[in-house]
Order: C-alpha cells, then structure tokens, then sequence
C-alpha cells in the first residue's frame, strides 16, 4: 500500500521506483492541503510519525523517505537494477540523488513555503537554480542518455520530480540543456508517464493528463 499525494515529488520517485519494478500496489491519496493537511490526522502520524509522504506497506513492515524505500526495492526486487554495478558510477548516482533529494528538494517544499509568504515563488526558484546550476555541471560529466550513462538509475527517479517542481514554480530552464534532454527522456519512459502526478486517481480534474 503506498500512502502518496499527487504532486509530492517525493511520492513521485517511489512511483516511478515500482513501475520500473512491475510491483502493484494500491494507492492511499493523502492530501497535503485539505482539511489543513491530512499528513497530520493522528491516523497518517501513527503510520508515519513525521507525518511526510511517501509511505510504503510492504513485505510486513512500513516504510518512509523516498531513497530509503527505493533502496529495499532495490535490495528485495533487484530487477531492473536502479543502481549501477560498477562502484563509481554507483556512487555517482548516489551523489546526484542527494544533492537533488538533500539539496535542493527540501528548501522549496510545502512546510518551507508557508514560512516564506509572499515571497515563496522567489525562494523556491533560487532554490531550485542554485541547486541545479551546479548540478549541471555534474550531469555534463556523467551524463548518457540518462543521468549516469545509459541505464536508468535512481539519480533519474529523483531528477524528473525536481523538474517537474522547477516547472510548476516557472524557473527559466534555458541555463540546464542537460537536465531538459534527460528529462524530456525519461517523460517519454512508460514507468514516468504511468507514475506522472497528471496521471494519478487523486490528481485533480483540471490538472489530469
């Protein structure tokens, strides 16, 4: 059972993570900003104590934090494999999930915004273009077709969420033509349009695919 909000990119990573995988689950929509935020109902704070999507029932236990999840997938469910064999590129993809996951993603979510104000659009897009200034940079190294290389990876499963946010908070992307390439081919991957959050049974009417 997977506990997940629609455009949480957060939730979007272990979606991705489970198609890739072929796992089924069902879906539990927790609505961030209903009813004052469902993540906080005293029933979603038992399953989850920091009251955060994605969670994850699997296997007899419950999980949370996205890369944690994705990493027992992984452990549980090696194929297809989300992390490269050869060690550098392992911890290249590492790498490139942590500053998207640590770096970048954490500074313009919803609980930061709403400390921001008026001014939350201007922190959330220097946030995300600091954040990928320099990830480019990195990308321009290790880049394939995909973030590191040529497989998918679970550096990809964090970028096209982050993309995806940079988007909706209008950041130009014309400085980040590595990221735009990778991103525009993941979205064309069936596992990322399944997974996509205008595809989702919480997502709402005007905002579906």
């Amino acid at each position: 059972i997977l506990y997940s909000y629609f455009r949480s990119s957060c939730s979007w990573r272990v979606r991705i993570a489970l198609a890739l995988k072929g796992i089924s689950y069902d879906l539990v929509p927790v609505n961030l900003v209903k009813d004052g935020g469902q993540q906080f109902s005293a029933e979603f704070k038992a399953l989850n104590p920091m009251q955060q999507v994605p969670a994850l029932k699997i296997d007899g236990i419950t999980l949370s934090q996205s890369l944690a999840i994705i990493h027992y997938l992984e452990e549980t469910r090696p194929n297809p494999r989300l992390l490269p064999q050869d060690p550098k590129k392992r911890a290249q993809v590492r790498m490139i999930a942590d500053h998207i996951v640590s770096g970048i993603q954490p500074l313009q979510n919803l609980s930061i915004l709403k400390q921001m104000g008026e001014k939350k659009t201007e922190w959330a897009q220097n946030c995300i273009a600091s954040g990928f200034q320099a990830l480019e940079q990195i990308l321009q190294h290790t880049a394939g077709h995909y973030c590191v290389g040529d497989e998918v990876s679970m550096a990809d499963l964090c970028l096209a969420p982050q993309v995806a946010n940079a988007e909706r908070f209008k950041v130009d992307m014309g400085p980040y033509p590595t990221i735009t390439r990778i991103n525009k081919a993941l979205l064309e991957l069936e596992a990322f349009k399944v997974s996509h959050p205008s595809r989702q049974p919480d997502t709402p009417a005007e905002l579906r695919a």
